[in-house]
């Protein structure tokens, strides 16, 4: 009788492999030193010593910090988050799909603290440089948005719809900006209802018809 061989366990695909468990730690590090105390204070070595690598080994992962800071912008940036958001918008006219999916809009960068520090790194540390990558992983994905609002009940202006998508996401990330700046410093009557008047000024605009 022969003995039977031990059979390997069968590999999955989705197993995460010990160098993307690696290059996700460096992510993860690189995006909190980022934060707490600014990109240029912040060096490879900081990196690497955070995760628990050799500063060789992190390179084996990342070229440099910028490349990291890439990544991060990829991975992470609040602007990527917004897409499940604005697909999960609900309404059947096109007032209760855009208000639905501004107040999503604004809920979920307000559950992301990062928001404005990771533009402002992107803004001032590298004068906008990434922004075609950030463009080319999120343009495609929100035209389907722009689609679904040119699909439902109602008419708009002859507009293109790249400009319609520009002034919904201008407008509403200058109300949730100038909300966390100066929104309880504000009159009471300015604050009250006033999400609803930015959605009825995206809608209908300010001059009376």
């Amino acid at each position: 009788m022969t003995a039977k061989r031990a059979t390997k366990p069968k590999q999955t695909k989705n197993r995460v492999t010990k160098g993307e468990r690696t290059r996700a730690a460096i992510i993860d590090a690189g995006h909190r030193l980022f934060l707490r105390q600014g990109y240029s204070a912040t060096s490879m070595r900081q990196i690497a010593d955070d995760v628990g690598l050799a500063l060789g080994a992190a390179y084996n992962h990342f070229h440099n910090k910028e490349d990291i800071f890439v990544a991060i912008l990829e991975e992470r940036h609040p602007l990527l988050q917004l897409l499940p958001a604005l697909q999960a918008a609900q309404g059947g006219t096109i007032e209760t799909i855009v208000r639905d999916a501004a107040a999503r809009m604004v809920e979920i960068l307000g559950q992301r603290p990062d928001t404005l520090n990771l533009m402002y790194i992107e803004l001032v540390e590298f004068k906008g440089k990434h922004a075609s990558r950030l463009f080319n992983l999120f343009f495609p994905q929100v035209m389907e948005f722009a689609q679904r609002l040119s699909q439902a009940r109602g008419s708009t202006r002859p507009i293109p719809l790249p400009t319609l998508l520009r002034s919904f996401f201008g407008l509403f990330f200058a109300y949730f900006l100038t909300e966390r700046m100066i929104g309880s410093q504000l009159p009471p009557e300015a604050r009250e209802g006033s999400f609803d008047h930015f959605v009825d000024i995206y809608l209908h605009g300010i001059l009376e018809t």
